[in-house]
């Protein structure tokens, strides 16, 4: 089973964007050589925190500083585009990288109501499923007779994946044939059953013979279980921030947790990031066992908001390891 990993080119405090997009280079080389097989970047708009909004040209400069594994978008948020320019800018990518992009679509605005303005989106209109088969009629087959075409893009059949934190998703997914990402890393509640109806309800096709799922899963893998929870205090400051509606750059690691948000929030904020591996290695690697055993994942992509570059370097690499001595979790 490959493992993978979800970036957003965090900010964080005392630094700015442009570190945050050379941290994500230097994540990106390092995942490659530690074995992960994808790297997808998220796209999210007017978020101080967060360097991923003009997707495809990071997933270009990531591409650029890797050889082998895959890279793509975790994914791109399509009603904020038109699927013709998806198509393009896709195309362009997998004509330039050859056998190494991936497309995940979702449907969520990727920011708030000033953002779907200023994106001149329609916020009544809910045209996902139509406009996901309209991306991949660009992508498929070379069509010369054709009124519109993706040009680069057609011909390069890049593969599209459909993002969920919902039963939609997964409806969706099983009924066009596609594989499947599952926001379980910040949206857990429905895991289990949007995997359960989207392996139930699938349909093969030409793009896939089988259901194909990933779980997200939040990593803060330290030498000790101390210094690990500690990592993961930038996390939940972060997402309690988000929630009171006051996003900002990551936030440093804290000694107390409960005295920063208050031991309310913090209970919420651990229910929403309860798919998590914290601690030492032999924790974190209990952990990651547990939940690929109950879930049965086909992949799993692994993300977790660490301030200091050095300690998610670190992370990661110990996460990596675990995963690449798991009988079920092999790289691809």
């Amino acid at each position: 089973m490959p493992y993978s990993l979800l970036d957003l080119s965090p900010v964080p405090e005392g630094q700015d964007a442009r570190q945050a997009i050379l941290n994500s280079v230097d994540l990106a080389r390092h995942a490659e050589s530690w074995g992960y097989h994808r790297f997808w970047l998220a796209e999210h708009h007017n978020m101080p925190g967060i360097a991923s909004a003009a997707t495809s040209v990071l997933i270009s400069l990531v591409a650029q500083a890797t050889e082998r594994m895959r890279v793509g978008a975790g994914g791109i948020m399509l009603p904020n585009h038109a699927p013709l320019s998806v198509a393009e800018a896709f195309g362009t990518l997998a004509t330039v990288f050859p056998g190494r992009i991936d497309l995940g679509l979702g449907r969520a605005p990727g920011g708030d109501g000033a953002v779907i303005r200023a994106l001149r989106r329609d916020p009544l209109a809910d045209s996902f499923p139509q406009d996901v088969v309209e991306v991949i009629s660009y992508l498929g087959d070379e069509r010369p007779g054709a009124a519109v075409r993706a040009l680069p893009g057609e011909g390069t059949h890049v593969p599209v994946w459909i993002l969920g934190s919902s039963l939609f998703g997964a409806q969706l997914a099983a009924h066009l044939g596609l594989p499947y990402a599952f926001a379980s890393h910040f949206a857990p509640d429905d895991l289990e059953r949007a995997l359960e109806v989207y392996r139930a309800h699938f349909r093969p096709s030409r793009h896939a013979a089988r259901p194909c799922a990933i779980m997200a899963i939040n990593v803060f893998a330290a030498d000790d279980q101390a210094e690990a929870e500690r990592l993961r205090t930038t996390m939940q400051l972060a997402f309690a921030r988000l929630r009171s509606g006051q996003p900002g750059k990551l936030p440093r690691p804290v000694d107390d947790i409960d005295a920063a948000i208050g031991a309310g929030m913090r209970q919420a904020v651990d229910r929403a990031l309860r798919i998590s591996a914290v601690g030492d290695e032999a924790a974190v690697r209990r952990q990651l066992a547990e939940l690929i055993a109950r879930h049965r994942p086909d992949e799993v992509i692994l993300t977790g908001q660490i301030h200091d570059h050095a300690a998610r370097l670190r992370s990661f690499k110990i996460a990596a390891r675990i995963l690449s001595e798991m009988p079920a979790a092999k790289a691809a």
